[in-house]
């Protein structure tokens, strides 16, 4: 069956558009640094949002509290890596969203 435009609508708002959430997610399992996360992503959940946009969604979960930079290592492969981790404030802004989606999928 052929996906409609409804459909694709539906899956880019549910991932891309709501990025915050697949980050905050991986997070709870450690911390990670910025290109770990994207493709951790990918790998996890099926989809591979841009570098930048989710260098933005970083930024704007730290300015809200939801995540604090862990500090960053040099690595001897690479450059110096900025680690994010979860927050407490974080950690219930998930479980939040989880049972509110949960709720929701129930309903429909």
């Amino acid at each position: 069956m052929r996906e409609t435009a409804a459909y694709m609508r539906l899956v880019r708002k549910l991932t891309v558009e709501n990025l915050w959430l697949y980050v905050l997610s991986l997070l709870k399992g450690g911390p990670l640094y910025g290109y770990e996360i994207v493709k951790r992503i990918e790998e996890r959940f099926g989809f591979k949002p841009g570098r930048v946009t989710c260098y933005i969604v970083l930024y704007k979960l730290q300015s809200e509290g939801l995540i604090a930079s862990a500090g960053s290592e040099a690595d001897s492969r690479g450059p110096q890596r900025k680690y994010y981790v979860l927050t407490r404030k974080g950690e219930r802004a998930l479980e939040t969203a989880k049972s509110f989606l949960k709720e929701l999928s129930e309903r429909l």
